[in-house]
């Protein structure tokens, strides 16, 4: 997307996807994926951006552990990246068609610790 359908979101920014183990493991093995069953119950795979993702993975994944956290250009995701409202009227990054490995700039563990997920320090 370019100019206001981007809705003012910045050029050349990460995103990202909290994964459950296996999910990611999917991934790893077949080199992509229509996300996790949420995801593939609503058509597209969701995202968060780095403001985002505390919020996401305390509503969602609360208590989890196993969990891998992955960073996404969304320079590489091309107009099939659509940024919609959500929580609050947020917009939040939704991708539309399957994600790729080759697509992850960097992924990492994302611990449980004391109850709460801690988010690694490159996460930007």
């Amino acid at each position: 997307m370019t100019g206001p359908e981007r809705r003012g979101i910045p050029f050349a920014m990460l995103i990202y996807k909290i994964f459950r183990g296996p999910e990611w493991q999917s991934l790893a093995q077949e080199g992509s994926t229509l996300g996790a069953p949420i995801d593939l119950t609503d058509g597209y795979i969701h995202f968060s951006t780095a403001t985002q993702a505390a919020e996401t993975a305390a509503k969602h994944f609360a208590g989890a552990t196993g969990l891998v956290l992955a960073a996404i250009d969304t320079d590489l995701l091309g107009e099939d990246l659509v940024w919609e409202p959500s929580r609050g009227g947020a917009l939040f990054p939704h991708l539309y068609r399957a994600l790729s490995l080759t697509e992850v700039a960097w992924h990492a563990p994302l611990p449980l610790v004391d109850g709460a997920h801690q988010f690694p320090e490159q996460m930007v």
